[in-house]
């Protein structure tokens, strides 16, 4: 997954917590970068018509972004699900998050094979707690036994 897409994803998610435009701050705050390099890849975004962004009040995403940041926080899902139900990876949370940038669509997609993703991924995704709402239960499940 490349740097965009990786802005589109958290702009996405940040856009679902707003329930509206995405702050630039809030952008950085997810990606752990300045709200300086924010603003930069924003602009790039923009210039690409991945997205629209207005001065004090935040970023929306045009549909092409919508489609393309879907598809990253998928990718992202399956990251995690294969780390914590094949690999068993406890902080599997941490570790897609190093993953993510590095694992691309074709690697994405044969790990897809591998696992049991749900068929509504990534509605499943639970923006507050920043994991897969069904991966969680079934940790929880998993922990409980």
């Amino acid at each position: 997954m490349n740097t965009a897409d990786q802005y589109l994803k958290a702009i996405y998610l940040v856009q679902q917590l707003e329930d509206g435009p995405a702050s630039t701050g809030a952008v950085a705050e997810q990606l752990d970068v300045s709200p300086a390099s924010a603003n930069e890849m924003i602009g790039k975004l923009e210039s690409r018509g991945l997205c629209h962004h207005e001065k004090y009040k935040g970023v929306d995403l045009s549909e092409e972004g919508i489609g393309r940041a879907r598809d990253a926080l998928q990718q992202y899902c399956i990251i995690e699900r294969f780390l914590l139900q094949v690999l068993e990876v406890e902080s599997f949370r941490a570790e897609a998050t190093q993953l993510e940038p590095v694992i691309d669509e074709t690697v994405a997609e044969r790990l897809d094979t591998i696992i049991n993703r749900a068929p509504q991924c990534p509605d499943c995704f639970a923006h507050e707690e920043d994991v897969c709402s069904l991966l969680a239960h079934e940790r929880d499940v998993a922990d409980a036994d």
